[in-house]
């Protein structure tokens, strides 16, 4: 194998390396519901609303000991829960005390684990370093454990970029409802994204993470938002990160029309879905149109973010205008084999549309 050859075949290896360790890490930050959550508790539908008050307070920060060196760099990546303020996050490193630390990246300030990636430069080939994850806001700060992980010699620096991230304006805003939307450049390396949102500039409200691929061109992203409040005023903006660190788009505001509610919404539940066969399923949920003329669809899609391209919906169906609550069933055919689906109960009365937690099936 010639000089040239062994280089690239290195490059490859630590692009793979480190696409392994930020995915390891963000399915195991305990994000939950892949549909837009409303991570503050509170009674609230998972793709918007206004969730109870919570505390806010100082983040956490934890450190992840696995590490990806190369002669003269590392990428780690620990968790940070920014606990409803907005929060700053770096790392702290050194040989053999903690001594330097990289820039400060914004995190966000919703109340759920989010990953934390950095990648460190200008280090020494073959030096053992201690490390660990820093996190701030107003209401205090958090470090994480140290650790220690070794560069290597021969290994070259990986070939990538932190994306970028655009907020674009809104659309489909309607008195309960809206659609957020931007752009993210993964910059070719895999890369995630998510929304915030809220009716403050301190948002607090995160959607689930999601997937952007690792292409070098700008890829649209959204996020259909339901439960909103009528004739009030929400901010949002979209970020994104993958394992070279975290970027924030800017943060813009809608306005949903009015007049305020004189209607309560039908209240939704999704509940498990059976049977499931090879090419079917039946769908279940409830509604209780809470004494207004209510209508009720299902809404599933391969894809957990129920993009407009893969949105399949139901017939609308009758609930009434009584005060109990109906179980629901629909069948649902022409699915793939061996395919997850991604699924919701959705209902529409004079108050608004509403739609239930995402649910799950996979197909024989």
């Amino acid at each position: 194998m010639n000089t040239n050859t062994a280089v690239i075949g290195g490059v490859v290896i630590v692009l793979l390396l480190v696409g392994g360790l930020f995915l390891y890490t963000q399915n195991n930050t305990g994000t939950g519901s892949p549909t837009a959550t409303s991570t503050p508790t509170g009674t609230v539908d998972d793709t918007g609303g206004t969730p109870a008050p919570r505390q806010a307070g100082a983040p956490s920060a934890t450190t992840n000991p696995s590490v990806i060196s190369t002669d003269t760099t590392a990428v780690v990546v620990g968790g940070v829960v920014p606990n409803g303020a907005f929060t700053d996050y770096w790392y702290e490193y050194g040989t053999p005390a903690l001594g330097s630390k990289t820039p400060n990246q914004h995190i966000g300030s919703g109340y759920s684990e989010l990953p934390a990636p950095a990648y460190i430069t200008g280090l020494t080939k073959d030096t053992t370093y201690s490390f660990r994850l820093v996190a701030q806001n107003q209401y205090g700060k958090a470090a994480g454990a140290t650790y220690t992980f070794r560069t290597t010699v021969g290994t070259p620096a990986p070939v990538g970029s932190a994306p970028t991230a655009k907020t674009l304006a809104a659309t489909g805003i309607t008195r309960t409802a809206a659609n957020l939307n931007g752009e993210v450049t993964p910059n070719k390396v895999p890369t995630q994204f998510w929304f915030e949102y809220g009716e403050t500039q301190n948002l607090g409200l995160v959607s689930a993470l999601q997937q952007a691929g690792s292409g070098s061109v700008k890829v649209p992203e959204s996020l259909a938002l339901s439960n909103l409040a009528p004739a009030t005023t929400y901010y949002f903006r979209l970020n994104a990160q993958n394992s070279f660190g975290t970027t924030n788009g800017s943060i813009l505001s809608f306005k949903t029309a009015g007049p305020p509610l004189t209607v309560a919404v039908p209240v939704v539940t999704t509940q498990v879905a059976g049977p499931v066969a090879t090419t079917t399923a039946t769908l279940r949920g409830t509604v209780n149109p809470v004494g207004a003329q209510t209508t009720y669809w299902f809404e599933y899609s391969a894809n957990p973010g129920f993009g407009q391209g893969t949105l399949k919906t139901t017939s609308q169906g009758s609930a009434g205008a009584g005060a109990d609550t109906l179980s629901i069933e629909t069948a649902v055919s022409s699915l793939a084999s061996q395919t997850t689906y991604y699924y919701r109960m959705a209902a529409q009365n004079a108050g608004g549309i509403v739609r239930g937690a995402a649910l799950s099936f996979k197909t024989k």
